[in-house]
Formats: structure tokens, C-alpha cells, sequence
């Protein structure tokens, strides 16, 4: 299959910060076709073929790893995964170790989650081949965002104008951020709303609108986006309980009755039922949970395809 969306022009994906609206655009109009294709029985191309695709994951990863792994197989790559136990890895010595050794393998694609903000990056000045940012710490998820985008745009048509709400653990989140700064890009509003404790210092200068009373936040917005508390991340009380939290933030078909009538409900996964999100409203009419599962693989073999383009004899 050769697609005919305009040339991403990068070596490596490794965040939404520094790419252009014309380069989100040619990542979101490549996994339009990848949809489709998911779709079809024959689901394989010959795009990857004879290419590696190594799968390095630092941290666990359930839906991320095998969503890159599916891409990269419909593709035709010989894709293998390796996951790392953050433990094995303590100093910055030992990631570039890690480089070393994998570089020596040759392959052509690396996707790399981490817990350490930077580390992809650093991981992949030590490389010769290209690179995916699949998580870094509370840094950016890009893949997580562009697929999120490409939900939106396939359900309302358009992103610019429409207001996004991202609700529950932002100062955690890396899929906040990338989501923050792509659906800036391409002209949504963007609202955050969370408990203080939940909020990073100064994050109004990106742009956005803060809420600290969800009932006020989701006043007619377009798209509400639950996140999960990333428990494993935070040392401290970050809130007094899970059935608290549920009642002042938690989404309910009562709080979402304050969005907009054709407002849609989105979730990265993987949910927290009963704490950031009712069960009545994850699975009900207005969500785009499970849909976001199948625009992962396209925009995945999107961005692998885009790559591919920038590999010797690609």
C-alpha cells in the first residue's frame, strides 16, 4: 500500500511540541487510510517488509505495546518487543548502554516507553536508526494525542472551535500535555479541570482554561477527556479518597448532563471505573472509549509509515 498523505518530514516522533499544524495534518491524513485497511479483511502491507521494529518498554504497557506491535506486523516489519523492568535501569549510563547495544543490532525502528522525562530523546541522539516516543515520564505520549485527534475529527468533523474538557490527574499526565499542545495547534479551546493538587504550577501558560469545580468546567464543552490518578506516580496524598474524589470528580451522567447535548466522552485507558468514571457513562451512548482503541493501530501504522520514508532505500 503506498500512501499518497503529504511527507512527514522528521526522522524520529518524538513529541507533539516542535511539530507543525502541516505535520500533525500529514501524521492524521496517513491514518485516515490506515483505518480504512484496518477494516478490510486483508489487513497486511508490504510497507515494513524486510524492515525491525524493536519495541523497548521501561515501563508496563498492555494496550501501547500490542497496538504498536499490531501496527507494526500489518506492516509487514519483523517486530520484536522487549520490556524492561525499570528497575534494571539506574543511571543514565545504563540507558545509553542500552542504546549501544540495541544500535548494534540494526534495526530500523525503535519505540521506546520510559518513566524518565528526556529519555527517549537522549535514547535516540545514541542511535542511528529512528525512534517513537511511546510515554516518557510526565513528559508527552504524541501517539496517545494524535489518536485521540483523529477520534475527534472522525466524530465532529472538525477539531478547530470545538472545546475540549481534560479532566482528573494533569500534573501526572503526559497525555494531557501532548493533547494540550496538539488540539491548541489545530484550534480547539482547551479546559483542564482537576483539584489543585492535581494541577501543575503555572499551566495556565500554555494556553488553557482551569477549572476547579468540574460541574463549572463542563459547561457546554464539546469533548470530555477522563484520566485516570496514576497512583504509582504520586507520593503523598494527592487526594483525601477514591469515593471522594469520585464525588467531586469523578464523571456521572449527572456531571456530563452539564456538557454540551452531543457531547462525546473519551478516556486513554485504562480506566478506573467508579473513580474517575461512572460505568454507566464509559460504556454508554456518548463514548468513544473503545473507538479510540481502533484509531491507535492507524495512527500507529501511520506514524510507522512515515518513518519508513526516511530509511535508507525507504
Amino acid at each position: 500500500m503506498t500512501s499518497t498523505a503529504p511527507l512527514y518530514p522528521h526522522r524520529h516522533l518524538l513529541g507533539i511540541e516542535g511539530l507543525s499544524h502541516l505535520d500533525i495534518e500529514a501524521l492524521l491524513e496517513r491514518a485516515e487510510t490506515y483505518v480504512a485497511l484496518s477494516r478490510q479483511v486483508e489487513k497486511k502491507t508490504a510497507t515494513l517488509r524486510g524492515r525491525t521494529q524493536i519495541n523497548l518498554f521501561f515501563e508496563p504497557s498492555t494496550r501501547t505495546q500490542a497496538s504498536f506491535e499490531l501496527a507494526g506486523k500489518r506492516l509487514g516489519a519483523d517486530v520484536m518487543n522487549m520490556s524492561v523492568g525499570s528497575s534494571s535501569v539506574k543511571k543514565g549510563e545504563t540507558l545509553i548502554d542500552t542504546a549501544a547495544t540495541l544500535n548494534a543490532m540494526r534495526p530500523d525502528i525503535l519505540v521506546v516507553r520510559h518513566h524518565a522525562a528526556g529519555a527517549v530523546n537522549l535514547l535516540a541522539r545514541k542511535v542511528d536508526c529512528s525512534v517513537v516516543n511511546a510515554g516518557d515520564g510526565a513528559h508527552e505520549h504524541p501517539t496517545q494525542a494524535l489518536l485521540d485527534a483523529l477520534t475527534i475529527r472522525r466524530n465532529k468533523g472538525r477539531i478547530a472551535g470545538l472545546t475540549v474538557a481534560i479532566c482528573g490527574d494533569i500534573v501526572h499526565s503526559r497525555v494531557a500535555r501532548s493533547n494540550i499542545i496538539l488540539l491548541s495547534a489545530l484550534g480547539a479551546k482547551v479546559r483542564l479541570i482537576a483539584p489543585s493538587t492535581l494541577l501543575p504550577t503555572g499551566v495556565e501558560r500554555m494556553g488553557v482554561e482551569v477549572f476547579r469545580d468540574m460541574r463549572k468546567g463542563l459547561e457546554g464543552v464539546d469533548i470530555v477527556m477522563m484520566l485516570r490518578l496514576q497512583l504509582e506516580r504520586m507520593n503523598g496524598a494527592f487526594v483525601p479518597s477514591s469515593k471522594e474524589y469520585f464525588r467531586y470528580f469523578g464523571l456521572d451522567r449527572d456531571k456530563l448532563s452539564l456538557a454540551a447535548p452531543d457531547a462525546l466522552v473519551m478516556h486513554p485507558g485504562p480506566m478506573n471505573r467508579g473513580v474517575e468514571i461512572s460505568s454507566e457513562v464509559a460504556d454508554g451512548a456518548q463514548s468513544l472509549i473503545r473507538e479510540q482503541v481502533e484509531m491507535g493501530v492507524a495512527v500507529r501504522m501511520a506514524v510507522l509509515d512515515a518513518l519508513a520514508q526516511h530509511l535508507p532505500n525507504g
